[in-house]
């Protein structure tokens, strides 16, 4: 039993190192993507690209007539698209610590929270979702916390640059959970604790849907995924769901066994 099991892991890891990816992507641009990765294994057991069939409230959507969509602007990964295809995907928030006092930032955590609640409420309509308290088995992890700043040196200047602070950031890994040979991804969720308001609301809503599949932008303003932050963020749009909807009816490898 140890032998096999150790054949096999050699083998999913084998196959699994060279499409192991970790894109980042924040409130405002989308870094370029891997176009493709070497095969370093041909004999490798990944499964073939297939589709999941589509959860009931997102098969039921339909938009108004001509809403259109921006699939053509959603990235795909080495595995396909980003589908999940357990149900309800399972959403962990960030606990604030136990005092027993409350301060300011304490209420200011509670305003995060309840926008982070609000935006899963949102997206919740077409896709099952739950919170849920253990980090550990969660699907989508969201944090209150700054998305990190790497620093560059300029090689004009010789001076090392400091990128502004992000909004948001969201990525992604790929890994085999425990005693089981499906493949599955994991979606990382940071907002900058010094969001607030309505543009607290519109970032969480914004990188919640990156995290549920939409792995790319909107170039229109009355989209909750457009590329840039606006003055007035308005709620979930048609055409983000259309697009929602055309990514979960692609192929994909996650969620399928090796």
């Amino acid at each position: 039993m140890i032998k096999w099991r150790f054949r096999q892991w050699k083998r999913i890891l084998l196959a699994i190192a060279t499409v192991l990816l970790l894109l980042v992507i924040n409130s405002r641009n989308i870094p370029s993507l891997a176009q493709s990765v070497p095969d370093s294994n041909p004999d490798s057991e990944l499964p073939p690209l297939k589709s999941h069939t589509l959860p009931d409230s997102l098969n039921k959507w339909k938009g108004t007539e001509n809403s259109g969509d921006y699939f053509d602007q959603i990235k795909s990964t080495p595995l396909g698209y980003l589908v999940w295809s357990q149900f309800p995907v399972k959403i962990y928030l960030e606990k604030p610590r136990n005092t027993t006092q409350v301060t300011a930032s304490d209420r200011r955590f509670q305003e995060w929270t309840i926008a982070v609640r609000k935006a899963i409420s949102e997206w919740n309509v077409y896709l099952p979702l739950a919170e849920i308290e253990d980090q550990e088995i969660a699907d989508i992890i969201i944090l209150r916390s700054q998305p990190a700043r790497k620093v560059k040196l300029n090689p004009e200047t010789g001076l090392y640059d400091l990128p502004r602070a992000k909004a948001a950031q969201t990525n992604y890994e790929f890994y085999l959970p425990e005693n089981s040979s499906v493949i599955a991804h994991r979606m990382r969720v940071q907002i900058n604790p010094s969001s607030a308001g309505g543009s607290l609301l519109a970032t969480v809503r914004h990188e919640l849907g990156h995290a549920l599949g939409i792995w790319g932008h909107s170039s229109e303003e009355r989209d909750a995924l457009y590329y840039s932050q606006v003055r007035a963020p308005l709620p979930i749009s048609e055409r983000d769901i259309n697009t929602l909807k055309k990514i979960y009816q692609q192929p994909t490898k996650l969620g399928w066994k090796i």
